[in-house]
């Protein structure tokens, strides 16, 4: 899939990438939705099909990845109710040995990810990861998501790579077309973001089950 003599940067998602998407499944989802409920009284049925109406309008944006931002239009302290479940935050199977070849190989591994800064510090606190990793970009610093087409000039400008010689991890298809439009040579999905829910149908990219799958040899 990869000839990796060609490659001298790894850019890696986090959420339903390098950790088990089933966190932040769990939490939008059922955690906030329940929590909410009990703040305005409503069933949690009532509660979890308006925000996730909320959620969809925000799809894509800053504000839907910004603790900041929901804080304020929930009245719900998002990140304590982060640290409520934080033990359900789990790292996926074969990364750190994927990272760590990465390493042996000298190749530059960076996380680049959408997700606020307060949910970064909470995951890499509680999985360790931060010290296989070269480099920690929060597309929040960059005023732009993953899915725009100016984010990837603004982290080239941050974090110099040629694109030629580049990887990218992600489980995000807008993410993937965006990095694609810019030229990212090396573009990997992730089937199987969330480890309690079934692999994903992806025809459009090059895609993993697992990191196993990308561990060179």
């Amino acid at each position: 899939m990869i000839a990796w003599d060609t490659v001298d940067t790894v850019l890696l998602d986090m959420d339903g990438t390098l950790l088990d998407l089933n966190f932040d499944n769990h939490f939008w989802l059922t955690h906030v939705p329940r929590r909410y409920a009990e703040k305005h009284g409503l069933s949690l049925q009532r509660a979890r099909e308006d925000l996730i109406e909320r959620y969809r309008r925000k799809a894509g944006t800053l504000d839907w990845y910004c603790v900041d931002y929901w804080t304020r239009e929930l009245g719900l302290d998002i990140a304590r109710l982060k640290a409520e479940v934080e033990h359900l935050i789990a790292v996926h199977p074969h990364v750190v040995p994927f990272l760590m070849e990465m390493r042996s190989r000298g190749k530059q591994t960076v996380l680049v990810t959408n997700a606020h800064q307060k949910s970064l510090e909470l995951k890499l606190k509680r999985t360790g990861l931060g010290r296989y990793l070269d480099g920690l970009v929060c597309s929040h610093g960059l005023g732009l998501p993953k899915e725009a087409p100016g984010f990837w000039r603004r982290l080239q400008a941050l974090k110099p790579f040629d694109p030629e010689r580049t990887v990218l991890v992600d489980d995000s298809l807008p993410v993937l077309r965006s990095a694609r439009d810019f030229g990212i040579r090396y573009l990997v999905a992730v089937r199987r973001p969330d480890s309690a829910a079934r692999e994903i149908a992806v025809t459009e990219f090059d895609s993993v089950a697992s990191f196993a799958d990308l561990l060179p040899g």
